[in-house]
């Protein structure tokens, strides 16, 4: 995929979170809809943690790729948007149970999405990133990040309307 098109990806899926959270009312933030979940606030925190991990990876260091450099992203996908199957989260992105500050958050969100867009629409895709091996996956592309990225925000973005649904109702 072009860097152009998964730009326009990114950029068109963190602003479906950005405005979700926005729609979230201040004094239902940080409630729990049900049990067993997270609140609002505690997801966007989770986001802002993954995403920003995410935005200093592409930016860190590299190495040539060995492989297709999107040799990864179909089982991203397929893990990530199957809704059907539960996720861990690793502790070191769970968020604490506490109050969360909703405009700290959005603001947070934005400034990481600028620099995922920035990263993908301008960095080689094709190279191997060094700062971090990921769990089940290993060492992955920058092509494999911004992705992961995407369909890691598409399953909250998922997640979320469910905790809206069950907030408003």
């Amino acid at each position: 995929m072009k860097n152009e098109e998964l730009a326009k990806e990114a950029d068109q899926t963190l602003t479906e979170l950005i405005a979700l959270v926005g729609t979230v009312p201040v004094e239902k933030f940080n409630t729990v809809p049900f049990e067993g979940s997270w609140t609002a606030g505690q997801l966007t925190q989770h986001m802002v943690l993954s995403n920003s991990g995410f935005a200093d990876l592409l930016k860190g260091p590299v190495k040539d790729t060995e492989r297709a450099p999107d040799a990864a992203v179909e089982g991203i996908k397929s893990a990530f948007l199957n809704f059907d199957i539960k996720m861990q989260t690793p502790d070191f992105i769970r968020p604490d149970e506490k109050n969360y500050d909703k405009g700290g958050l959005l603001a947070a969100l934005s400034g990481i999405k600028a620099d995922i867009i920035t990263s993908a629409a301008t960095l080689d895709l094709s190279k191997t990133c060094l700062s971090f091996e990921l769990p089940v996956l290993g060492y992955i592309t920058r092509q494999e990040a911004v992705s992961f990225v995407i369909c890691h925000t598409q399953r909250h973005i998922h997640q979320l309307k469910n905790i809206c649904t069950k907030l408003i109702n």
